[in-house]
């Protein structure tokens, strides 16, 4: 199974850095939160990621064509021919598409951009500025078992984000923007979606947080997996700065792999 990463945003909350580069890219323990994102599908088999790169997606493309240099001890030896040899190689066994969808594409036009790349499979799908323990080996048999179109991973908090209505079956029977009135249950991304949802998405102006999932959920083509453990997203300097001293202490909720 693949996984689909969206990180084409402006990420104009976090201007401090992301006038430099794309949000995704921000890092956390010197490594960027994409990467931290990928390492936690990874700890869970999923090894190929088509990434949605859309403002300065070149710095995403070079990350990753430097990989070695950012991972491994590196000798640049001018006497043999300007020879580069990489020491103790580490390489993470992933396979990245990294795709330029466009700089003002929408979420939802940026997911369309990529349907060559997913094939017929269903497919995991995230946001790039968000890490979590949840589990997605369960995520993933969770949305076999019911057969519909897309699962979300639903979490307690009171952010301004995506609201839920959530039948005692877990079907989302509404998607809306949050109001005063709301308790604080909440879209948290970590999707599983079936190929089918590219039939929701008209084009580079959708966004897939309005209209197809809203579709969805009036036909009951959207299910909630709810994760009760640990979920940040890093929309503001503060909510990064909270993220680093986590990964400081060692003890970073999110951190589910071996080194």
């Amino acid at each position: 199974m693949k996984g689909i990463i969206l990180a084409g945003g402006f990420g104009t909350r976090i201007s401090e850095e992301s006038a430099y580069k794309p949000k995704p890219m921000i890092e956390i323990g010197e490594m960027p939160i994409l990467w931290h994102i990928m390492k936690g599908y990874s700890a869970h088999g999923i090894n190929e990621f088509i990434i949605c790169a859309g403002y300065k997606q070149h710095v995403i493309k070079e990350w990753f064509a430097d990989y070695f240099l950012h991972t491994s001890d590196i000798t640049f030896d001018f006497t043999l021919g300007n020879e580069i040899i990489v020491h103790d190689k580490h390489a993470e066994q992933w396979k990245v598409t990294v795709v330029d969808t466009g700089l003002n594409t929408m979420t939802g036009g940026r997911i369309k951009r990529v349907q060559k790349y997913v094939g017929s499979e269903p497919f995991c799908l995230t946001y790039g500025d968000a890490v979590s323990d949840v589990d997605i080996t369960k995520l993933i048999e969770y949305h076999k078992s019911h057969g519909k179109i897309a699962t979300l991973t639903s979490i307690s908090l009171a952010q301004q984000k995506g609201v839920l209505d959530i039948d005692d079956s877990g079907t989302v029977m509404a998607f809306r923007e949050k109001d005063d009135e709301d308790g604080s249950l909440i879209n948290g991304g970590f999707m599983v979606c079936t190929p089918e949802i590219f039939d929701y998405i008209d084009g580079d102006s959708t966004v897939f947080e309005q209209g197809p999932m809203k579709q969805l959920a009036a036909e009951g083509q959207l299910k909630s997996y709810y994760h009760d453990g640990f979920w940040q997203c890093m929309d503001t300097k503060r909510e990064k700065d909270k993220l680093e001293e986590l990964w400081a202490s060692g003890c970073a909720p999110w951190k589910i792999w071996e080194d």
